[in-house]
């Protein structure tokens, strides 16, 4: 396999993605130190989705992510470019539309999802303001955004042992649980590159968002940030 680089073209993540696939969500429970399955709540109440809303999940992955929305009633549309992660999900939830598709170009119409959503998968998409335009495109006037990201941690003493726990512990454990390992090293170095909460919503904003606002979750580990499409 050929590790993904931080210029992260598509084929080098998707490819990457394909081969944690089957120990994915496990492996991600293990890393976060359980705190995985708590942000994920998080973003069901962000989103806050209502029976019979029109809900896409990017970057779903498995599906995992998109069962919160499924238990409060929305029709919900998990969209991944890992074709080895849809696979995967097919074979635990058969009756799920999983969808393969291109963050920066979304096989949708325009203005069909009452809530676009995407957790721990804008930082591996080739241009984040495509995409963030994008999931404005496929939004109907007045639906919302959340986006649910690993983030820059507010207090400085954690944010540098945090710091020495993604680049030096992070690829051993991911060693000893995880089917490939440097997957995990690429997910590392990901994070660290990635904006800090102002420029991401710096980001939102560009794109066409507006109400655009963040919320800390694990003292800033992961930030919530939303937006909301201008109705009309």
């Amino acid at each position: 396999m050929t590790r993904a680089s931080l210029d992260k073209q598509p084929h080098e993540v998707a490819a990457m993605f394909d081969d944690v696939a089957a120990k994915y969500d496990l492996t991600n429970d293990v890393l976060s130190l359980g705190q995985a399955r708590l942000w994920r709540k998080a973003v069901a109440r962000a989103v806050g989705a209502r029976p019979g809303e029109k809900v896409l999940d990017l970057a779903a992955g498995t599906g995992t992510s998109s069962m919160p929305f499924v238990v409060d009633g929305a029709y919900v549309v998990p969209c991944d470019f890992s074709v080895g992660m849809l696979r995967e999900g097919k074979k635990r939830n058969p009756w799920m539309p999983l969808t393969a598709g291109d963050a920066t170009r979304l096989p949708f119409a325009d203005g069909v999802f009452d809530a676009v959503t995407i957790s721990f998968g804008l930082r591996n998409v080739q241009d984040t303001g495509a995409a963030l335009r994008e999931m404005l495109r496929v939004t109907r006037p007045g639906g919302r955004v959340v986006i649910c990201e690993f983030s820059t941690p507010t207090w400085a003493p954690f944010r540098t042992v945090y710091t020495e726990y993604l680049m030096r512990a992070l690829p051993p454990v991911a060693r000893a649980v995880s089917s490939s390992p440097d997957a995990y090293v690429y997910l590392a170095e990901s994070i660290r590159a990635w904006p800090d909460q102002p420029a991401l919503a710096g980001l939102l904003q560009e794109a066409g968002w507006s109400k655009v606002a963040w919320r800390n979750l694990t003292g800033g580990v992961v930030a919530l940030h939303r937006g909301t499409k201008a109705a009309g």
